[in-house]
């Protein structure tokens, strides 16, 4: 009976160890297996990679539109800031040609002269209003009195005109009447004049009535202008 004791313990002994290195066996078997190592890794790798990688194109789309962006955003932006800013000037005595011709009609009861103002500064201006007209004679300056209403200002393109009529009575008096010497013009809003020689009839009737040799000037414009 002592026999069989420890016989049967030898065996439950050497099953245990048996069991043991079965166990070891297999653990080693999957640490040392390749494959299982590598798809394993793959399966990590395609998980990190995908949101890697998507990350990756995300900025780098983000960053070539801004460039793309910045591009075309910056010419418009300085071309709409250049037109916001620019304003016309007026035109002023030194930057306008003026001269004088005669204008008058047979038939008609008054005689006329039309002013030409053309734009020679090299740049648009803005003109509206009355110029200052005043005839010099022998007697004394004649100012012009207005007769009309003004027009909205005007953009005088350079190398344009615009044209105003002086009228004047006619001396049919028979007698040597006022004589006219010259023609001052001041352009509107300005304070500086030019003095012109003058192209209409030499003299006014001579009138002890002011109305009688009354001198009008009609608003920029009123006599057409040029194209």
């Amino acid at each position: 009976m002592r026999a069989h004791r420890i016989t049967f313990a030898a065996l439950v002994v050497a099953a245990g160890l048996s069991l043991t290195a079965c166990q070891n066996g297999d653990d080693g078997a999957a640490a040392s297996d390749p494959s299982s190592a590598s798809s394993a890794s793959a399966a990590s790798s395609a998980g990190g990679g995908s949101g890697s990688g998507g990350s990756d194109q995300d900025s780098g789309k983000e960053s070539g539109t801004g460039s793309d962006g910045e591009g075309t955003a910056d010419p418009a932006g300085s071309g709409s800031g250049s037109g916001d800013n620019g304003t016309v000037p007026k035109c002023t005595t030194d930057g306008l040609e003026i001269t004088a011709q005669d204008g008058f009609i047979d038939g008609d009861p008054d005689g006329s002269v039309v002013v030409a103002l053309k734009n020679g500064s090299g740049a648009d201006c803005v003109i509206s209003g009355f110029a200052g007209v005043d005839l010099k004679t022998n007697a004394g300056d004649i100012s012009a009195t207005r007769k009309g209403e003004p027009g909205d200002p005007y953009t005088l393109k350079n190398g344009k005109e615009i044209d105003f009529y002086v009228s004047y009575p006619l001396n049919e008096t028979g007698g040597s009447g006022v004589r006219i010497t010259g023609l001052v013009v001041t352009p509107p809003n300005e304070t500086k004049s030019v003095t012109l020689a003058w192209p209409g009839n030499s003299s006014l009737p001579a009138s002890d009535s002011p109305d009688g040799a009354q001198v009008l000037v009609g608003p920029v414009g009123s006599a057409g202008q040029g194209g």
